[in-house]
C-alpha cells in the first residue's frame, strides 16, 4: 500500500478535527496548522466531498467536525485520499497534544423553563427574559471556546470608569483586544472615550481611530462631559484621527489581487500615525463602519478582520473595538466571528421600559480573568458613564 506523505506541518486538518469533536472554524484551522486560507478551504472541500467532515452553523460561524469511521484521510496538496487504517499507521499520541474537553450540549428547553419560572415568580421583567433567551446560546458557545489570540501581558489595566472595574478581580490583561458591543444610544463611544481620557490622565498614550465622527465633533463630545481633551492632546497623550473605511477596502482588494487570495502577514491593516508610534491604548470606532465598506465582499472582510486582530496583538496595545448591534443582540459583531477572535466582550444595553430606556452593562467574556458574570445597571451622567455593580438587571440562570 502506498502511503501519501503529509505536508510538513505539525498537525494535519484531519488530525485536528478528530481531536476537536466540538468542531473548528476555518480561522481555528489556519492558526493551528499555519496553512493559508485558500489551502484550508481546498482541503476541507475534499474532506466534505468524501463525507468525512460535517459542517454546522453557530450564528454566523461555520464549525467543521470529523465524522469518519474506520478510515483515515491523508492529505496531499489540495486533494484528500482515503487509505485503510492498519496497525502500522497508528501513531502514539504526542505529549504536546492539547487536551480539549467536549463542550456540554446547549439545552434551550431548560433555559426557557428557567426563564418562565422567574417571570412567573416576578424575579425578572419580560424585557429581561428576552435578553437572556436571545443571548444564552452564544454565551454558551463563547464560554466553551478555547481560542487564543496570543499571549497577553501579565500586567492588568483599569478603565477608571466608576463601578465597572469592580466587575473585575484584577483588571483587563494588558494587550487584550476587547469588543465593545451594543445598540444605538447604549453608550459605546462614551465608554471608550472615557477610558482613554482616564488612561491619558495617567500618562499613557491613547489613540482613538474613528471611521464615522470627525475629530472636532469627538472633542466637543468629550468637553460636554467636562473632560478637557485639548490639554491631553497638546501634551501628546491623546490623539484622535478620522479615517475613511473605503481606503481600507481599496488597499485590501489590491493586496488580495496581488497575493491571489492571501493577505500578507507583514501588511498593516490600519495605519498608525508616524508621530504617535506605539500607543498604549487603541480604540477602533467602529468595526461596523469598516464592514459596511466591504458590502458584497464578505470573504475579504473576514480576512481583513483576522489580520486586524493579529496586528493589534503584535502592537502590544490594549485595544477596544466598537461594534453596533441590535438593542437585544443575538450576535455581538458584524459576522459573529469577531467575538471569538477578541479576548473580551463588553455589552452595553439601552433597555426600553415603557417610554423610557434604562442603561445596563455586562462583561460577557474576558479570557483568563475572573470577573462577575451578570448584567448590571449603568447610567450616562453629566460626567460620563457610572456603573452600579451591585444592582443586577436580572440574575443569570445559566
Amino acid at each position: 500500500m502506498v502511503i501519501v506523505e503529509k505536508d510538513k506541518v505539525k498537525t494535519t486538518i484531519s488530525d485536528l478535527l478528530k481531536s476537536h469533536p466540538e468542531g473548528l472554524s476555518i480561522v481555528d484551522i489556519m492558526k493551528m496548522t499555519g496553512l493559508a486560507r485558500h489551502t484550508v478551504l481546498a482541503r476541507l472541500h475534499g474532506l466534505i466531498g468524501a463525507n468525512h467532515v460535517g459542517v454546522r452553523k453557530v450564528n454566523m460561524a461555520k464549525l467543521h467536525s470529523w465524522k469518519a469511521g474506520e478510515e483515515e484521510v491523508v492529505e496531499q496538496g489540495d486533494k484528500a485520499k482515503i487509505v485503510s487504517l492498519e496497525e502500522k499507521h497508528i501513531k502514539k499520541k504526542s505529549d504536546k497534544k492539547v487536551e480539549v474537553s467536549k463542550q456540554k450540549e446547549f439545552d434551550a428547553t431548560k433555559v426557557k423553563q428557567e426563564v418562565e419560572e422567574k417571570l412567573r415568580g416576578g424575579k425578572i421583567k419580560k424585557s429581561e427574559a428576552e435578553i437572556f433567551e436571545k443571548r444564552a446560546p452564544l454565551v454558551h458557545v463563547l464560554e466553551g471556546s478555547k481560542e487564543k489570540t496570543g499571549k497577553l501581558g501579565k500586567d492588568y489595566v483599569k478603565t477608571g470608569i466608576k463601578g465597572f472595574d469592580d466587575l473585575l478581580e484584577q483588571g483587563i490583561p494588558s494587550g487584550s483586544s476587547v469588543l465593545v458591543a451594543g445598540g444605538a444610544g447604549s453608550g459605546k463611544t462614551i465608554f471608550c472615550l472615557q477610558t482613554l481620557i482616564n488612561k491619558a490622565r495617567e500618562g499613557k498614550k491613547c489613540f482613538y481611530m474613528s471611521f464615522e465622527e470627525n475629530e472636532e465633533r469627538l472633542i466637543e463630545h468629550m468637553e460636554g462631559f467636562g473632560w478637557n481633551p485639548r490639554e491631553l492632546i497638546k501634551k501628546g497623550k491623546l490623539r484622535l484621527q478620522r479615517m475613511n473605511p473605503f481606503d481600507i477596502t481599496r488597499n485590501v482588494d489590491a493586496l488580495l489581487a496581488q497575493q491571489k487570495g492571501e493577505l500578507l502577514i507583514d501588511v498593516d491593516p490600519v495605519i498608525m500615525p508616524e508621530d504617535f508610534a506605539h500607543p498604549d491604548f487603541v480604540v477602533i470606532d467602529s468595526l461596523t463602519a469598516i464592514a459596511s465598506a466591504f458590502t458584497g465582499k464578505e470573504d475579504s472582510y473576514r480576512i481583513y478582520i483576522e489580520q486586524l486582530f493579529r496586528f493589534l496583538e503584535k502592537t502590544g496595545a490594549t485595544s477596544f473595538l466598537v461594534t453596533e448591534t441590535e438593542q437585544v443582540p443575538k450576535i455581538f459583531s458584524q459576522t459573529g466571528v469577531e467575538e471569538f477572535l477578541a479576548d473580551g466582550v463588553i455589552v452595553l444595553y439601552a433597555l426600553k421600559h415603557g417610554n423610557v430606556r434604562e442603561n445596563a452593562i455586562e462583561l460577557l467574556k474576558l479570557r483568563g480573568v475572573s470577573h462577575q458574570k451578570k448584567i448590571v445597571a449603568a447610567q450616562i451622567t453629566a460626567e460620563g458613564i457610572v456603573v452600579y455593580p451591585e444592582q443586577e438587571v436580572f440574575s443569570d440562570t445559566g
